[in-house]
């Protein structure tokens, strides 16, 4: 989080009408500084220019739509990103975690619960903006190692690229290697909030995970689905 406590939140959204609402609510809330841009083009720019807190971005844009935009950003800074999504479109909310959302609101969105989401995020995660890095501690299981005031992930000593809610999952699992950890639980560490019905936020970023991870040294998958209980971190 910036060094003076204040909340730095892009928006990128086609509907201005959305975002002027948008950024009034967070501003009388407090505690926020606002800026909102209405395509995928300029939002990225500015995403890349700029540090933020925290983005929120749309699906559905011009010039580039929300998963391009997505992807652009994730090649330069790994800032949190919720996404906002139709209601009811499950496609749409595994792609954006797939490819590095960290969290996703439907549209129409409740701008209450938005407000909830972002604070939920900067709670959880120390986001640098310029400011010196938070030693933290470090877990380590066989050829990976966490070291949480970074959010950084070394896997024999090659740094491997982390959204914060995938750092935040990975970190709640191998902090009990060996142990199955409920997806309840996973997502209460993670996204601060308990799993509900028909929630694939956990499993997206599970898949993501294995695929940046890759298998164990001896070629057997790092995080084992335990049926009907939850997720597994393989400890040798």
């Amino acid at each position: 989080m910036t060094t003076d406590a204040v909340i730095k939140v892009l928006m990128v959204d086609d509907d201005e009408v959305l975002t002027d609402s948008v950024k009034a609510y967070f501003l009388s809330e407090g505690g926020f500084s606002f800026t909102s841009k209405n395509d995928g083009e300029s939002g990225a720019e500015s995403a890349i220019s700029e540090d933020y807190d925290v983005i929120i971005l749309d699906v559905t844009m011009p010039k580039m739509n929300g998963f391009e935009t997505l992807k652009y950003i994730r090649r330069k800074k790994d800032t949190p990103v919720i996404m906002l999504t139709a209601r009811g479109d499950d496609l749409d909310r595994i792609l954006g975690l797939e490819i590095g959302a960290d969290d996703y609101v439907p549209k129409p969105c409740n701008l209450r619960e938005l407000v909830a989401r972002v604070r939920a995020i900067m709670r959880r995660v120390s986001v640098k903006s310029g400011a010196a890095e938070v030693e933290g501690y470090f877990i380590t299981v066989g050829d990976l190692k966490l070291r949480s005031g970074s959010l950084t992930v070394e896997k024999n000593g090659v740094p491997i690229l982390m959204t914060s809610a995938e750092f935040m999952i990975l970190e709640k699992l191998t902090s009990m290697a060996g142990a199955v950890v409920s997806k309840d639980d996973i997502s209460r560490h993670a996204l601060g909030r308990r799993i509900s019905a028909f929630d694939r936020s956990v499993d997206a970023h599970i898949v993501s995970l294995r695929k940046k991870l890759g298998p164990m040294p001896d070629g057997q998958q790092r995080i084992k689905t335990v049926r009907g209980r939850g997720y597994l971190y393989v400890s040798l």
